[in-house]
């Protein structure tokens, strides 16, 4: 099963940007876990997850690939369909 792991935090102002086109990705049937980093900060670490936000598509519970920082819509949707 895929599923976007987004990384973020309610203090980071890129992560707030980016947040309405995770959801956008949601709503046109993608799966996206929203993850804060400061209480899961174990699934960061688990994840290498340095800098917010970060976008990591997993496959079955392995990372496939990652996005780091606020890119367009498109691109998430280029690596969900890859």
């Amino acid at each position: 099963m895929k599923e976007f792991l987004y990384f973020s935090a309610t203090w980071c102002g890129p992560c707030r940007v980016l947040g309405p086109t995770m959801n956008q990705i949601q709503q046109e049937g993608m799966s996206v876990r929203k993850i804060d980093v400061d209480t899961n900060s174990e699934l960061a670490a688990q994840y290498n997850v340095r800098n917010i936000p970060t976008v990591i598509l997993v496959n079955n519970g392995i990372e496939v690939t990652r996005k780091v920082g606020n890119n367009p819509k498109e691109s998430y949707i280029n690596l969900w369909n890859q």
